[in-house]
């Protein structure tokens, strides 16, 4: 019988495997989605410059800017994941196969969205064409679900950063993970859990997160009123995160 883990994570595998393909057939939008996903991980790094500057932050900034809102892909990640899911489900504790599958739920719901935004965007877009295309593709609880997500993921490595124990296991399981095709996986954990313990709690971090990602989310369903989210991209600009509470 299959582990309903295993099976939650395979099965959101299976969508990102399926907006991979439909993304191939249709001409032009793998370039699109490409596009969409260069500036949004641009839109986090002009948002948060703060965070990415900050002596305590830039360490978990950045970990969230290269794992979580970049063009990098990750189909060697997923397609090791396919075949190991349930020795992944057998090798790692419980709690951190829940962050896998939370993960893996976070990958599948932001692959879809952003196939839903290319559809609507034009080739060569500009900020005010994503704007657009946000309030096009609608959607406000899958927005607030992707969010949830994200925290879900640091607060998850916020954890384990107090069970040193845990630290112990991950680095003891480097061999056998990298045996069983997950060295991906294993580094991603181990960078996550260092990054998180460098920055000595993560509630702050967190806080800034949600206020800035719910704001933005806002702010473009709105239809950037204030002209926020186009001004990101105007030369000496100030950035929008310059209104939001200093990380201390």
């Amino acid at each position: 019988m299959t582990d309903p883990v295993a099976q939650a994570i395979l099965e959101d595998l299976a969508t990102v495997e399926r907006e991979r393909v439909h993304r191939a057939a249709t001409p032009g939008l793998a370039a699109r989605t490409l596009q969409l996903k260069t500036l949004q991980q641009d839109r986090f790094h002009r948002a948060y410059h703060d965070l990415l500057a900050h002596p305590r932050y830039g360490g978990a900034a950045r970990f969230f800017l290269e794992e979580l809102y970049g063009p990098r892909d990750f189909s060697r990640r997923d397609a090791q994941f396919q075949r190991i899911v349930r020795p992944l489900v057998r090798l790692f504790p419980s709690e951190v196969v829940q962050t896998v599958a939370q993960l893996g739920r976070l990958h599948a719901l932001s692959e879809a969205l952003d196939t839903r935004m290319a559809e609507q965007l034009p080739d060569g877009f500009g900020p005010a064409d994503y704007v657009q295309a946000w309030r096009a593709v609608g959607q406000p609880e899958m927005r607030a679900r992707q969010i949830d997500l994200v925290l879900a993921v640091g607060r998850a490595l916020d954890v384990y950063t107090r069970k040193p124990l845990l630290r112990g296991m991950l680095h003891m399981m480097r061999k056998p993970a990298a045996l069983a095709g997950l060295a991906e996986l294993q580094a991603f954990l181990e960078c996550g859990f260092d990054t998180f313990k460098a920055m000595a709690g993560a509630q702050v971090f967190l806080e800034l997160i949600e206020q800035r990602e719910r704001d933005w989310a806002q702010q473009l369903f709105d239809g950037d009123p204030e002209g926020r989210f186009i001004a990101l991209w105007a030369p000496a600009t100030a950035s929008a995160s310059s209104t939001a509470p200093t990380a201390s």
